[in-house]
């Protein structure tokens, strides 16, 4: 009998699915040493939410710069293939779960309003998959709750918070976001680190006001799908949240750094556990 993967841990079967390629094409990848996926007693391929934002970046190197093999080594070089620094990670599949079962919501109520299958929502709760930004906030926002929730906040306010501290929320495709702030009950205050062309995945909207500054790379940003900016590192940007909004990294081999903060000027999702 099969074990089933770690929480947060997907197969070769899972992983291609979310990265949009084949098995076949993960273990090309592997033999030819782009990537290093661990493996179970059984030996079976384990791939983790890092090597998932590797494995995206592999795929936009292909298909979108129509780099070879020895292209995409090149571009990755040992950056690549490092693992990002330890920090405490979330679990958001069975804090998505929970956070539904409050709401008196069942799959197939809660799905569609995110925009997304039933099933997919239910292989996100069992962390067999990994939802985009827009996804979770989206849900957050059908559960009458923010972000915030979504983390392990600390039942003691923190004034500060060191590198190792912050807790992390791993979205596909290839977006962390890093908790800035485990006391503020009005202000979500993050890091976010997109990988190259990743982004929100879809429009969002919700109460409050934002303001966003790039650290590094650049980003698009659209606001009802009317206005479009372009932001590169330097820049700050503010907007309604009440605005329909959603961006991308625009570049193809460089990560994006991004403080955002979200004002929230009260309601539900405010209550501490």
């Amino acid at each position: 009998m099969k074990k089933r993967p770690r929480a947060g841990v997907l197969t070769v079967g899972q992983a291609a699915a979310v990265v949009g390629v084949s098995a076949s094409t993960l273990r090309l990848w592997e033999r030819a040493g782009l990537v290093a996926p661990a493996r179970n007693t059984s030996r079976y391929r384990l791939y983790t939410p890092e090597e998932l934002d590797v494995l995206t970046r592999i795929k936009s190197l292909r298909d979108v710069e129509q780099l070879n093999v020895a292209g995409i080594r090149q571009a990755l070089g040992d950056r690549g293939r490092q693992p990002v620094a330890s920090r405490p990670v979330t679990s958001l599949g069975p804090r998505l779960r929970t956070l539904r079962q409050r709401a008196g919501l069942h799959l197939a109520q809660a799905a569609p309003r995110a925009g997304v299958s039933a099933s997919f929502l239910s292989a996100v709760e069992r962390s067999l998959a990994t939802a985009s930004v827009a996804t979770v906030q989206r849900l957050a926002a059908a559960y009458g709750r923010d972000v915030l929730e979504l983390f392990d906040l600390p039942a003691q306010r923190n004034r500060l918070l060191g590198p190792g501290d912050r807790q992390v929320l791993q979205a596909h495709p290839g977006v962390r976001m890093e908790l800035l702030s485990s006391g503020a009950t009005h202000l979500e205050s993050m890091l976010f680190r997109a990988a190259p062309r990743a982004g929100s995945s879809g429009a969002y909207a919700h109460e409050g006001e934002e303001l966003v500054y790039v650290l590094a790379g650049s980003i698009e940003i659209w606001l009802d799908e009317f206005e479009h900016y372009l932001l590169r590192a330097g820049d700050s940007f503010w907007f309604e949240s009440t605005r329909g909004h959603r961006w991308v990294n625009v570049s193809a081999n460089e990560e994006a750094v991004l403080i955002w903060v979200c004002w929230r000027s009260g309601g539900a999702g405010h209550g501490r556990r």
